[in-house]
């Protein structure tokens, strides 16, 4: 299927699902997580979700990297070329949500990409290759492009792997993990 077809499928499914169901699913996630041998790093880049789309709450495994201690990232978005800034989350840090409903931090320390050793990744769909469909804008990706070769990149999602993606290009950077309520999924490199 090809990433239009698949953004109306799961933005579709996704709508389907009622705030219960929603933090139950995500609450496996985060389960899911802990299962995962990336706890020994330091650098965590986490999104927050957009709830008008129902996407999973991460305020679960947000809990986890604060228990242990970790240093947690969020990103701040430039919509004018599809960037995204880097901050580290404090106790001072203040999120405003943008004008597409992202909590996002007003500002804050700085950290370059290089520094960043996890990416939960947000997703609306992803393949068995560990290719993912997003909204379409990039951001991402772009992202991504920029984070060292080790960088661990974890997609979340509430749905299970499609077969494959058609359309994928070659600026379209692939997960290493996607985890699901019932299912890790681990792609080879």
């Amino acid at each position: 299927m090809n990433k239009k077809a698949l953004r109306v499928k799961y933005k579709k499914l996704r709508s389907d699902l009622n705030p219960t169901k929603i933090e139950d699913l995500s609450i496996d996630i985060a389960n899911q997580l802990l299962q995962l041998p990336i706890w020994d790093k330091s650098y965590y880049h986490i999104f927050l979700p957009i709830n008008k789309q129902k996407e999973v709450d991460t305020e679960y495994i947000l809990n986890i990297l604060q228990g242990k201690d970790k240093n947690i990232i969020l990103s701040k978005s430039n919509f004018d070329d599809h960037s995204l800034q880097h901050f580290l989350l404090t106790d001072t840090t203040v999120l405003k949500v943008n004008a597409i409903g992202i909590p996002e931090p007003e500002n804050g320390i700085p950290v370059p990409e290089n520094m960043i050793e996890v990416v939960f990744v947000p997703l609306l769909a992803f393949d068995q290759q560990g290719n993912r469909v997003g909204y379409g804008q990039g951001f991402y990706d772009q992202f991504l492009g920029k984070c060292s070769a080790h960088t661990i990149k974890i997609g979340l999602s509430f749905f299970s792997a499609e077969e494959i993606i058609t359309d994928v290009i070659s600026t379209d950077i692939a997960l290493d993990f996607c985890v699901t309520p019932i299912e890790t999924y681990t792609f080879k490199k």
